[in-house]
């Protein structure tokens, strides 16, 4: 009896030591879609409307038609002829769930003009990590084309823009980028590729603080316990762990227009079954193009509810889409195209469940596209009327979706993409990177080092193990 009392009090008590702890108490989290069914009806109603406006220009106004191609975000920037002057435009542009993400819109432009990464503690002004830490909206830019090897995580503050449109900007080496208990976030029109684990080092998260870092996974872009984060345009591949991970509570989160290859796990949402607090996780996956040599998670959910829409899969090594602990996948409008392997064809893949259990769990396939073979097992209820309804035109073209994925990825052709260039002027001449090269591999990565246990969760366990003693022997002396 008293080592069960002990047991219980331990994890009453746990929690409220941990950055996390108000969390597990709270399964509504900040930026939390009251109505993920109604939002996820609106990106149709958004799509619908700009495949409209495009169909009806291509016979009336050829010039105007020609940028326009359906995908709402593109549309509504890139029609603009002086897009390059009004660059926070960008912020206003996002749909789903991380619409309201606004990164630096308001603030400074702040021009990175050192591609080095020296000192991850006090970063030199004109750095990108110098940039990112700042306590102020900022929109940060580029004057020309630079590869950023990180010596150690990319740790973000709150408000901040990566617009790389103009220049061909590569980030990679230890971390890369970690989004951690911080909101509005916008990563555009970014390389982000071989990633390695880092850590075991100081690092600095804001100009008045900065903390010792255990071993990261080496993931492209880890999103941890954060909220209102759109990540468009960019292209992610050959990393340690996955390209992007979102965990911990984290939600708002639209990624869209992405172009990922030459990966293992792909994308995380979720931290574990049993974090309930993920149960609240909202994100909107749309316009990407998954492409060649990728082999799962695109994504691999736990919990929340996962919109994914008119997205490219251009087959898969084990399946597309996966889930563990009763996640709702919304699968609309997407074009699915499976292997060659026989025994691959499946979209989807339940993890840690029987039939007897994930039949009941709600993932849903409509206006799919399905190609060489492949099948989406669908399971759950009937869908609510908005769901229903989400379709004014079912988007059962392939030609449609081909439209709306069609310049997935960093934009333009990266080795000439001098247009909308910061300083208005002629490439610097420096070098471009391309994305083919060989395979991710562990020579590529750090060593793993054993990590010290943290002094922190020392003192939590001896504190407990005392108060559960004085508990014990109160609890003695009463009995006699």
């Amino acid at each position: 009896m008293l080592h069960t009392t002990c047991i219980l009090l331990f994890f009453f008590l746990l929690p409220l030591f941990l950055p996390h702890g108000t969390a597990t108490l709270n399964l509504t989290l900040p930026g939390q879609h009251p109505d993920p069914e109604a939002l996820a009806a609106e990106v149709h109603r958004m799509v619908n409307a700009s495949m409209g406006r495009r169909e009806m220009l291509v016979v009336t106004e050829k010039e105007v038609a020609s940028c326009l191609t359906g995908n709402p975000i593109d549309d509504c920037w890139k029609c603009d002829p002086n897009w390059a002057n009004n660059r926070q435009r960008l912020a206003d542009c996002a749909i789903g769930f991380g619409q309201n993400a606004k990164g630096g819109k308001g603030g400074e432009f702040y021009i990175v003009t050192d591609s080095s990464d020296d000192d991850p503690v006090n970063p030199k002004p004109g750095t990108l990590r110098y940039a990112v830490i700042q306590n102020e909206p900022l929109w940060i830019v580029f004057p020309s084309n630079m590869m950023i090897e990180l010596s150690q995580e990319l740790i973000f503050n709150s408000y901040k823009t990566i617009d790389g449109r103009g220049a061909d900007v590569h980030i990679v080496g230890g971390g890369c980028i970690t989004l951690q208990y911080i909101n509005n976030v916008i990563i555009h029109n970014i390389h982000i590729h071989h990633c390695h684990p880092s850590g075991n080092a100081n690092v600095r998260s804001s100009p008045e603080h900065y903390g010792y870092r255990t071993e990261s996974d080496g993931d492209g872009i880890s999103i941890f316990s954060s909220r209102d984060i759109w990540i468009d345009h960019c292209t992610l591949s050959r990393c340690k762990d996955g390209l992007i991970d979102a965990v911990m509570g984290s939600t708002a989160i639209t990624i869209s227009n992405n172009h990922f290859s030459h990966h293992n796990d792909v994308m995380l949402l979720g931290h574990s079954d049993h974090y309930l607090p993920d149960s609240a996780m909202q994100v909107t996956i749309a316009f990407n193009h998954f492409g060649e040599d990728l082999v799962q998670r695109m994504p691999r959910c736990r919990l929340g509810y996962i919109h994914v829409v008119n997205n490219d899969f251009t087959r898969w090594e084990m399946y597309a889409i996966g889930g563990s602990a009763r996640p709702t996948i919304n699968s609309q409008g997407n074009r699915y195209t499976a292997p060659e392997d026989p025994y691959a064809k499946q979209v989807t893949k339940r993890l840690d469940a029987g039939e007897g259990e994930w039949s009941g769990w709600n993932w849903r396939s409509e206006g799919d596209v399905m190609l060489n073979g492949a099948f989406f097992v669908a399971s759950g209820g009937e869908a609510g009327t908005n769901y229903q309804n989400a379709y004014s035109v079912e988007p059962k073209n392939v030609d449609r979706i081909s439209l709306l994925t069609m310049s997935a990825g960093v934009l333009g052709v990266a080795r000439d993409n001098n247009l909308g260039m910061w300083t208005r002027g002629p490439n610097d001449g420096g070098v471009y990177f391309s994305d083919n090269g060989p395979e991710y591999t562990g020579d590529m990565s750090w060593s793993a080092i054993p990590l010290p246990p943290s002094p922190i969760f020392n003192l939590l366990y001896a504190f407990l193990a005392l108060l559960c003693l004085l508990f014990n022997t109160t609890t003695l002396t009463t009995l006699l």
